[in-house]
């Protein structure tokens, strides 16, 4: 694939855009009715295979975590998705876009992953309902540099 067809790819999957890779393992924490289903479709594309429920008891390369206001503690779940994770891998919170249901104030997840000890790279938007923030150790974040 050509340099320009890899980049066209980006901007048309949001998978690529996310930066997954084929055969990773990705872990899917709080999946309900509401996630978007043709983000994760593209993902499963893209690794070539299912995405790991939350009883997938190894490590996984990457964590999406589906998060919205009243699923609970924010810090707690970003915790529990660092133990979950390869070292360096990648953690993408999703939340509901502005104006959703279970909108997350941008503050709160900078307070939280800050407090979680990861720190965050960039935000996208991850779909029609939902925004993506990739999050890291901050390790992680200096070696990508």
């Amino acid at each position: 694939m050509s340099a320009t067809a890899d980049h066209a790819e980006e901007r048309t999957n949001p998978a690529a855009r996310l930066g997954f890779q084929p055969e990773q393992v990705v872990q899917e924490i709080g999946y309900d009715d509401d996630v978007d289903q043709e983000l994760r479709e593209a993902i499963e594309g893209v690794i070539g295979s299912e995405l790991v429920d939350e009883d997938y008891d190894d490590t996984a390369d990457a964590v999406v975590l589906w998060f919205r206001e009243d699923d609970g503690d924010l810090t707690d779940a970003l915790v529990d998705a660092t133990q979950l994770i390869e070292e360096g891998g990648d953690l993408w919170l999703m939340t509901p876009k502005t104006g959703r249901d279970g909108y997350v104030e941008p503050s709160d997840i900078n307070e939280a992953a800050t407090t979680a000890g990861l720190a965050q790279t960039r935000s996208i938007s991850a779909g029609k309902d939902w925004t993506g923030s990739r999050l890291v150790t901050p390790k992680a974040a200096a070696k990508k540099r």
